[in-house]
């Protein structure tokens, strides 16, 4: 059964007051003046028409007409002063429209006023009463009927998209002409959240009239505190601060831990019905202290709000009493810390209705007979020809951006650098990027951060380290042979080689270095700032902010005069386009050739960055490879070598067609075939008492893409087996331990095999018999002669 509907108490906003002021007589002068008296006649009754408007907007009828339409009113004036605006230029020039002002108070703060020759003020204005005309209606629906609740939810939202479409299309403009707070971005977007949680909170009480499942309605209940929280945020902030009274504070203030203590009760019933007991007892006690703290700072709010709130505080209170007498009593559950439950999710019901189309006057055929439609037409055209350019342009810098924000971060460049536009209020890419910071853990999830750069720095350590020790493994083995065959072993020393390569590694090692001294900077850097980056917990982040009254950095006053000069030449283009006799497309293309050297510069800012990074990827990627490379090649020549060089000692002769005293594995066979007698011979000597092993590869090892082997397994060089000097030997009293694992040279009286025991046509096991990693007749590789 459906619970009572609840009814809440919500906000409006008064309609700002204005002065009288006659549009005719200057607007008709202006046509005479400018194009003709027959033009100023022909257009009679539009001037009129705006008259009228203007009038009605000035004097309510006493009758007090209906909010629906007071609405209409303001929506068909703004249509008109959408037209009037690039028809009609006002301001002090006295070839303009010149000889009125419009007047204004602050909504607010009625005592304060401006009175100003521009039709920014006067169109955000006129956006201001229409937002808050549409407010009035929301309060004025009887939201205990679902016909009155749906109209009040659709004139919130109505509101929220009048306000948010001030801030993006008029409130710059007419804060630049230097209108009242009210109408400046910050106070705009403040009362779009407002509306939003209103407009939420109709849905709440929706959902509480149909009995929806409680889980639900505490997501619809949290979405509300979260609206009320950042207009509570904005209310509070500079530059509003001092701004609203102090009943809109506190009201704010008080819904945004109402909805946020019913989002918690919401879940606990949820929570009570799963037996989950000890959460549903940290929820409530959660709620209640949200209540209980707010309370405290709420004066001068409506009796009835204190009621609702009172009502939920009491109900809370009788749940949490019964969930801890029965935990008590049965379920004895540990009631888990405040800190360790997860955040309440909310569920937004509500958007900020778009007014592009209400109020686009497009249709409108007011003074259509002044300015040709095909002009305005080709206006619009122009506009739509640089907004693409614009968007395209941003789309790729942005793009670009991300990339070199990474880089950005890297050098700790602090996001306050945004501050140097002037902005009294948070930057949205700061805002973003504190989000991204609460969402991920806050300051204490750091130390992820910094681990994973620590791990970072230890591979990337490591590599090096791997890379140093496989060109001086393969140096080793160089001077080894080199000592081992004397003169025979001609190939060029590795030193001479590798010259260039080790360089570069000193560079990256250097590299290594800075960066490591860089990350501990940051580590310290981290740890010394702990305490001031945990104003990064608050939610929202702007109640911790301070303060700042002008800009960081001041263009020698010549603000405005820059502004001024940048919305002139934006705003050329129609004068150009009505005195233009010629073809619109050849005044466009001279227009929009404005933006090629913009365009071009982005290109190449773009293409640099992209080949910078390339050649950084290369670099890495190259030395990389010619280490492995080289490695690899001076493996299969110390190979081929050492096959050659021990052939020439054992002594072997060469038959006619090619063959020796035993057969020789072609490139290409498995060590099975390799190592097998090609006729079996029951008079062979007996297999070694140590048996070759294969060439082992340690686990994880993959096999270089392109080759057939994986890199070999080195084992650490030892002293060669046998010295030479001249045609005679000098044999060690030990087998040698062969860093390759092959059995000794031919001649070795050790255990592997005894020669006094060969019989006539048995062969001894052919030195190096197991494959090297790469065929030697193949690749790219030379061998030497």
């Amino acid at each position: 059964m459906a619970s009572p509907m609840v009814v809440n108490v919500m906000l409006a906003v008064h309609e700002k007051k204005t002065a009288a002021v006659d549009l005719y007589r200057p607007l008709r002068q202006y046509i005479a003046t400018t194009f003709s008296e027959r033009e100023a006649q022909a257009n009679e009754d539009d001037l009129q028409a705006v008259r009228q408007m203007r009038s009605d907007l000035e004097n309510p009828s006493p009758t007090a007409p209906s909010p629906e339409l007071r609405r209409d009113l303001l929506q068909h004036y703004f249509r008109a002063l959408a037209l009037i605006e690039p028809r009609f230029p006002i301001s002090p020039d006295r070839s303009h429209v010149h000889s009125f002002v419009f007047t204004w108070h602050d909504a607010f703060k009625p005592n304060k006023k401006v009175s100003l020759p521009s039709i920014h003020l006067e169109k955000a204005a006129v956006l201001f009463n229409l937002a808050a005309v549409y407010s009035q209606i929301a309060l004025s629906a009887d939201r205990s009927s679902p016909a009155g609740l749906k109209q009040a939810c659709n004139s919130f939202q109505a509101a929220a998209g009048s306000f948010a479409f001030l801030r993006d299309q008029a409130a710059a403009k007419a804060a630049a002409a230097g209108a009242t707070l009210d109408l400046s971005p910050e106070c705009t977007s403040m009362l779009e959240r407002l509306m939003l949680a209103q407009a939420q909170e109709c849905f709440f009480e929706k959902v509480i009239a149909d009995a929806k499942p409680p889980g639900l309605c505490s997501k619809v209940a949290r979405q509300v505190g979260l609206y009320y929280e950042e207009a509570y945020a904005a209310i509070t902030g500079p530059p509003l601060n001092q701004h609203f009274d102090r009943t809109w504070v506190s009201h704010v203030q008080l819904k945004a831990a109402q909805f946020y203590a019913e989002a918690c009760y919401r879940y606990s019933l949820e929570l009570h019905e799963k037996e989950e007991i000890a959460e549903e007892i940290a929820r409530l006690k959660i709620g209640l202290g949200a209540l209980t703290d707010a309370k405290k700072s709420a004066k001068g709010v409506a009796q009835p709000l204190i009621d609702a709130v009172s009502r939920l505080e009491s109900n809370m209170n009788r749940n949490l009493e019964r969930a801890t007498k029965e935990n008590d009593r049965v379920y004895l559950m540990r009631v888990p810390a405040a800190g360790s439950l997860s955040a309440l999710p909310g569920a937004s019901l509500v958007k900020s209705t778009a007014m592009g189309e209400v109020l686009d006057a497009n249709k409108e055929r007011l003074f259509s007979g002044l300015v040709p439609d095909s002009s305005t037409k080709a206006l619009s055209k122009y506009t739509e020809m640089v907004d693409d350019i614009i968007r395209t342009q941003a789309e790729k810098l942005q793009q670009g951006s991300e990339i070199t924000r990474v880089k950005l971060k890297e050098m700790d460049l602090p996001d306050s650098i945004l501050a140097l536009e002037g902005n009294i209020s948070l930057p949205m890419d700061l805002k973003e990027d504190i989000e991204a910071v609460q969402i991920s853990g806050g300051p204490s999830g750091l130390e992820a951060e910094l681990q994973q750069i620590r791990d970072l720095r230890r591979v990337n350590q490591e590599l090096l380290v791997q890379t140093e020790e496989l060109l001086q493994k393969e140096a080793n083995e160089d001077t080894q042979f080199r000592t081992q065959f004397g003169t025979r072993w001609t190939r060029p020393q590795s030193s001479t080689l590798t010259k260039n390569l080790q360089e570069r590694l000193n560079r990256f090692a250097a590299n290594l270095k800075q960066a490591s001294d860089s990350d501990t900077r940051i580590e310290r850097a981290v740890k010394d700032n702990a305490a001031l980056m945990a104003i990064l917990d608050r939610k929202p982040i702007e109640s911790a902010l301070p303060s700042l009254a002008r800009p960081i950095m001041s263009l020698d006053g010549n603000e405005d005069a820059i502004v001024g000069a940048l919305k002139q030449s934006l705003d050329d283009i129609l004068p150009k386009l009505m005195a233009s006799t010629g073809s619109h497309e050849d005044l466009f293309k001279k227009e929009i050739a404005k933006y090629d050297q913009i365009c071009e510069e982005i290109a190449q800012n773009i293409e640099a960055q992209e080949q910078l990074l390339l050649q950084i990827q290369d670099a890495i990627t190259n030395i990389k490879q010619q280490c492995s490379d080289f490695v690899m090649t001076r493996n299969i020549q110390c190979r081929e070598m050492i096959e050659d060089v021990q052939r020439q000692i054992a002594g072997l002769n060469f038959t006619a067609d090619g063959k020796t005293g035993y057969n020789y594995p072609m490139a290409g066979q498995s060590n099975s075939q390799r190592n097998a007698p090609q006729q079996p011979e029951p008079q062979s000597a007996p297999p070694p008492s140590h048996p070759q092993p294969p060439y082992h590869r340690p686990s994880g090892d993959q096999p270089r893409p392109g080759y057939s082997q994986p890199y070999p397994a080195y084992a650490t060089p030892q002293p060669p087996p046998y010295y030479a000097s001249g045609s005679h030997y000098q044999q060690p009293q030990q087998p040698p331990s062969h860093e390759y694992g092959q059995p000794a040279y031919p001649g070795w009286r050790g255990p592997y095999y005894n020669t006094h025991q060969q019989q006539p046509g048995s062969h001894p096991p052919p030195p190096y018999t197991v494959p090297g990693p790469y065929p030697s007749q193949q690749g790219s590789y030379y061998r030497p002669q």
